[in-house]
C-alpha cells in the first residue's frame, strides 16, 4: 500500500491497534462528512477497549476548511473504490476488526462484513445495495440536488442549507442545524448516489452486498424513525435481504433521530447501541 492511500494519522493509528491484542472497530464515514465526524465515537470506544481506526475515503482532505476550499479532491470516487481502500486498511490490522458505518459508509460496512472482513458490523442509516427495493419519496427529495443533473456523476457536490435541513437535520432545531452545517458538512461525490439509484437496474453494479457469505459475521442495522434520507421502508428491506445470513442480524429503530444522528447532541444513545452490540460478539 502505498503512503498516499492511507494517510499517516490512519497508519499511527493501525499500528497502535496492533501494538494491543485487543479488537481495532474501523469506523466508516459516509458522504458529505470526514473521519473527524467520528472523533467523539472514537474515544468512547477507546474507552471501552476498542482501539479505534478513522480512515477517510481515497484523497479525502484533512480538515473541513480544506474540503471546502478544494471540492474537485472528492470528484469521482466510486462504491467499489472506496470498499477496496476500507480493506486495504483492514489487511494491515492484525486482527478482525469490528466495522461501524454510515449512511453511504454503511453500505461499505455491509460490502467488507460481506468479503468476510469483520468480526461484527453495525450499518447506521445504511444506503441501499442492489436488491433493496422501496424508493421512499423523501429518499427521492434528499437526493435530487445530485441525482436532478445527470452531469453530477463526475462532480463534486455540496448540499445548501436547506437541503442538509431536509435531509439531514429534520429533526433538530435550526440553531443546531446550522452549527452541524457548518463544523461537519464538506462537498461530495456524486458518483455514489448514482450507483446506488441505478443498483438494481445494472446487473453489474458496485453496489452490491454478499449477504450470503457465513464469514459475514453478526451485523446491526440502525435508523432513525425520522430519517428522510434512509427512511425504514429503505432499512429494513437491506435487513430483510440480510436476515437470511446464517449469522445474527438485527435492526433497531431509534425514535425522533434523523440521519444526522452520528454527529448530533443525540450522538452518544446511537453509540452506546453500537457499542453494545460491538461487546456482544467482540
Amino acid at each position: 500500500m502505498t503512503t498516499d492511500a492511507v494517510s499517516r494519522t490512519t497508519t499511527e493509528q493501525i499500528e497502535r491497534a496492533n501494538a494491543t491484542d485487543r479488537t481495532p472497530v474501523v469506523f466508516v464515514h459516509g458522504l458529505w462528512l470526514l473521519p473527524s465526524s467520528w472523533d467523539r465515537w472514537a474515544a468512547l470506544f477507546e474507552e471501552a477497549g476498542f482501539p479505534a481506526v478513522t480512515p477517510g475515503w481515497p484523497d479525502d482532505p484533512a480538515t473541513v476548511e480544506e474540503a471546502k476550499a478544494h471540492p474537485e479532491t472528492f470528484a469521482h470516487k466510486m462504491v467499489g473504490q472506496v470498499a477496496d481502500h476500507f480493506a486495504e486498511v483492514i489487511g494491515r490490522l492484525k486482527k478482525k476488526p469490528a466495522v461501524v458505518g454510515h449512511s453511504f459508509g454503511g453500505l461499505i460496512t455491509q460490502m467488507l462484513a460481506g468479503r468476510g472482513l469483520a468480526v461484527v458490523s453495525v450499518a447506521i442509516d445504511p444506503a441501499p445495495f442492489r436488491g433493496v427495493l422501496p424508493l421512499p419519496l423523501s429518499s427521492l427529495k434528499s437526493a435530487s440536488p445530485v441525482l436532478g443533473n445527470p452531469a453530477n456523476r463526475g462532480r463534486a457536490i455540496a448540499l445548501t442549507f436547506e437541503q442538509f435541513k431536509y435531509g439531514w437535520a429534520n429533526a433538530l432545531g435550526e440553531d443546531e442545524a446550522k452549527d452541524l452545517y457548518e463544523k461537519y458538512h464538506v462537498p461530495a461525490s456524486g458518483a455514489p448516489l448514482f450507483q446506488a439509484a441505478t443498483a438494481n437496474l445494472n446487473p453489474w453494479t458496485e453496489a452490491k452486498v454478499d449477504t450470503k457469505n457465513p464469514e459475514r459475521g453478526p451485523l446491526l442495522i440502525i435508523d432513525g424513525a425520522k430519517d428522510n434520507t434512509v427512511p425504514w421502508a429503505i432499512a429494513d428491506a437491506s435487513y430483510k435481504q440480510q436476515k437470511g445470513n446464517k449469522g445474527v442480524t438485527e435492526i433497531t429503530e431509534l425514535p425522533n433521530r434523523g440521519h444526522s444522528l452520528v454527529i448530533d447532541s443525540g450522538w452518544r444513545e446511537v453509540a452506546e447501541t453500537a457499542l453494545a452490540f460491538v461487546k456482544r460478539f467482540a
